[in-house]
């Protein structure tokens, strides 16, 4: 079986080099007993590959069971997967298999692998490494043989910094690593996706197809697609079911497209590992100390090149333009109206030695004043958060003056170890 008889059996659309990469490599590894880690953003279609390696795989005729990490509470994860035995927690009334048990000899997806708590990780990386486990409440060691299949939209090697995966799990799931491309990366793919969920919703609800002007198709192409395919088919229903027009113009298609991602231009967004707990004001510190630290490595750059003019280095003429905005905006004159007054770069060069040494001076000093200054997030939030628990003598009031939760400031001052 080729890459082009997979994707028709499992309706694959598209024809990127990186998702035929993909999908050779799942039927590579299919044949094996090794465990496989999918990654991808969110809607790219990742839950498909699990079902080519099981359809392909020696197991085939056992049970594949997919299993939605994220979705599962964290107090009963332990018992979803491994089982546990009656009485062993309140409203365990009878002993339960869990999917380990029940797949025996088959597959195991799990989907969202990296929302499992750090304690489920380690009974998984266990059973991984020598095929065993241990019922909730029981101390029976049981084996079994599974196969998994583990997929994420997550960034691991971010979230393993963050101390929120473990890494020789990482390393175990990751044996055979593969990648799926978001649909930005595979414009060609874009209208062939839109014009198949166009085609299956005007057949579901008993209605002409819509099509698209050359315009709107440009639109299609070019538009970001944060949620990818799935968004791509939510898009195609609405546009199908509400416009009474079977031909959608660059301007109808626009309306139906959230404003702040209709282009490919990157933007800020709450995303990844680790930044799961930031409210907005945290990502507004993070910005400032951000810019605090470009200025600073502006202001760097001014005064290398201050020191290169001293020995006798002359001023690439590439770097004029830069060199006077930085002066500009950093170290500018004032007139005696108030206005900026820009220092002109030829001035500069022929000035006298004393100004140069009182300007490199003053740049120097203000360097070493902002490395000084801590430019840690979790430096400022700590210290933040002792000057309102100070303050205040009460969490409460302290969670109010830091605009937070209770429940958030109490978590944090248990992270941070903040002493009362």
């Amino acid at each position: 079986m080729n890459v082009q008889q997979i994707k028709q059996r499992f309706e694959i659309i598209g024809s990127s080099p990186a998702l035929d990469r993909a999908i050779d490599t799942a039927m590579q590894v299919a044949g094996t007993d090794i465990s496989v880690l999918i990654t991808g953003e969110s809607g790219v279609g990742k839950e498909v590959f699990p079902q080519i390696i099981h359809s392909l795989s020696t197991r085939k005729h056992k049970e594949i069971i997919a299993v939605n990490c994220g979705a599962i509470p964290e107090g009963t994860i332990d018992s979803e997967l491994f089982g546990h035995e009656k009485g062993s927690f309140t409203g365990a009334y009878e002993a339960r298999k869990g999917y380990f048990e029940v797949a025996h000899g088959g597959t195991i997806f799990l989907d969202e692998v990296a929302e499992l708590p750090l304690q489920t990780q380690v009974r998984l990386l266990r059973v991984l490494e020598s095929g065993e486990f241990l019922k909730v409440g029981s101390s029976k060691v049981q084996k079994t043989d599974v196969r998994i299949v583990a997929a994420t939209n997550v960034n691991i090697p971010q979230a393993i910094a963050n101390e929120k995966f473990r890494e020789d799990l990482y390393y175990r799931l990751n044996t055979v690593p593969i990648n799926i491309p978001p649909l930005r990366e595979r414009k060609d793919d874009i209208h062939l996706f839109f014009r198949k969920f166009a085609l299956d919703f005007a057949d579901k609800y008993k209605m002409p197809g819509i099509r698209l002007t050359e315009e709107a198709q440009e639109v299609l192409t070019q538009y970001y697609w944060p949620g990818n395919v799935r968004q791509i088919k939510n898009v195609a229903e609405q546009v199908s079911v509400i416009e009474e027009k079977r031909e959608v113009s660059k301007e109808t298609l626009l309306s139906y497209l959230p404003a702040a991602s209709t282009t490919a231009l990157p933007v800020l967004f709450k995303g990844g590992a680790g930044n799961e707990d930031l409210s907005e004001r945290d990502i507004l510190y993070k910005v400032l100390f951000d810019m605090k630290a470009d200025i600073t490595d502006l202001k760097k750059l001014v005064f290398g090149m201050l020191q290169e003019q001293e020995g006798g280095v002359s001023i690439q003429a590439d770097n004029s333009e830069l060199l006077n905005r930085l002066i500009q905006r950093f170290d500018a004159t004032q007139t005696s109206d108030g206005k900026t007054q820009p220092i002109d770069l030829n001035q500069m060069q022929g000035s006298q030695a004393s100004e140069s040494d009182a300007a490199r001076a003053e740049v120097a000093v203000e360097i070493e004043e902002i490395e000084e200054e801590s430019l840690s997030l979790r430096d400022n939030e700590v210290e933040l958060i002792g000057k309102a628990l100070l303050k205040h003598k009460s969490n409460k009031n302290a969670a109010a003056e830091l605009g937070i939760s209770e429940r958030t400031l109490y978590r944090k001052i248990k992270e941070y170890n903040i002493k009362d």
